[in-house]
């Protein structure tokens, strides 16, 4: 006997299940995205992660900003230099807050605010609401950590750095990568990154410097300096394959497949107005 009716619920459930299957093959676009802005540079504290945002919407075709931050310089006594910000779409993320350094011979130089602050002295930096954290502050001879996407940096204990804040691991592009992570805080026994996208604390020299693309802060130094260098950021998004991007001519950008999507990875932008064309 023929199917001639269907129970509401039914009905509702095959609605919705054609309303969404619709985004993976017409605009509005079924799209998920990373943004990640640029990593503090330390100087003796470590440098805060750059902010970042992760989301998801239904994208219209059109012309949407795309920018990647650079990371902050380390500082040789001063504070290293905030990073700069991403944007993608209408989310613009903050560059990570900058590392203390040094006043006279004490470590009390403050961290710089930023999408994560930069671990200080006497006070930290103030991370961004939704972005990132605060930095930590100094020990009695140890410097503070820089805040990093999931946690406060680690304040300075006695002789030992603060660590710093711990990052975002995500797996928008296949495999699970760390993010945003604050780099470590100088001090006779050396402060950890909060992560593989950080840099952790040196003894002397140059400190171990944010990794490119994954918006970590830099790691602090000994006296010599200068601290490590924040980590460029990074924007990552995905749209099903039906889908396609045209970017202007200043943007540094792969794709890859990924399920029913692609995956498109920009990781340079040569100007603040370039844009990504989806239709």
């Amino acid at each position: 006997m023929a199917v001639t009716s269907m129970a509401n619920s039914s009905l509702r459930d095959f609605q919705k299940f054609n309303s969404m299957a619709l985004n993976y093959t017409r605009p509005p676009w079924a799209t998920s995205y990373l943004v990640v802005a640029g990593g503090g540079g330390a100087s003796v504290a470590g440098g805060g992660a750059g902010g970042a945002k992760v989301s998801s919407l239904q994208l219209p075709s059109g012309v949407y900003t795309v920018t990647v931050g650079a990371g902050g310089a380390g500082g040789t006594s001063g504070s290293g230099a905030n990073g700069a910000g991403s944007t993608f779409l209408s989310e613009t993320v903050v560059g990570g807050g900058g590392g203390g350094g040094v006043i006279g011979s004490s470590y009390d130089g403050n961290g710089l605010a930023g999408g994560s602050g930069g671990g200080g002295g006497a006070s930290a930096g103030i991370g961004t609401a939704g972005q990132g954290n605060n930095g930590g502050v100094k020990g009695t001879n140890s410097c503070g950590g820089g805040g990093g996407f999931s946690a406060t940096g680690s304040a300075g204990a006695g002789s030992v750095g603060g660590a710093g804040g711990a990052g975002l691991n995500s797996a928008i592009s296949s495999s699970t990568v760390n993010y945003a992570a604050g780099g470590g805080g100088y001090g006779p026994t050396l402060g950890a990154a909060g992560g593989a996208s950080a840099g952790s604390a040196v003894a002397s020299g140059a400190g171990n410097s944010g990794v490119a693309n994954r918006g970590g802060g830099g790691g602090g130094t000994g006296a010599t300096g200068p601290g490590g260098s924040g980590g460029s950021g990074v924007v990552i998004f995905a749209l099903p394959v039906q889908a396609t991007a045209t970017f202007s001519g200043g943007v540094t950008q792969t794709s890859a497949i990924v399920g029913v999507n692609r995956v498109y990875t920009v990781t340079a932008t040569s100007t603040t107005d370039e844009t990504v064309t989806i239709s």
